[in-house]
């Protein structure tokens, strides 16, 4: 597992306690890209956390920066968020 990956799964789950935490580094899809250039990478996380009961979806990725902190403005070029809370997945 990456560096990057370990770093955004540490920060989420001290953050968000998540019950699933799926994360997937796109980066080498983006090759060529601004972004890829300057070091940032292109990630995929799918979260499911209490932490989002009664939040709406901006909220919740507000949440999910917020837990990342200044790795959006370094290590993370592009995030795609998928968050839900437990009850959401059963329904």
């Amino acid at each position: 597992m990456s560096e990057r990956i370990d770093m955004i799964r540490e920060k989420l789950t001290a953050a968000l306690s998540p019950d699933q935490l799926d994360i997937i580094d796109e980066s080498h899809l983006h090759a060529g890209h601004p972004g890829a250039r300057g070091g940032g990478g292109h990630f995929n996380v799918t979260i499911v956390s209490n932490a989002f009961e009664g939040e709406s979806l901006l909220a919740r990725h507000r949440m999910v920066y917020d837990a990342l902190g200044d790795a959006m403005k370094t290590e993370i070029h592009a995030l795609s968020i998928k968050a839900n809370t437990p009850d959401e997945l059963q329904n």
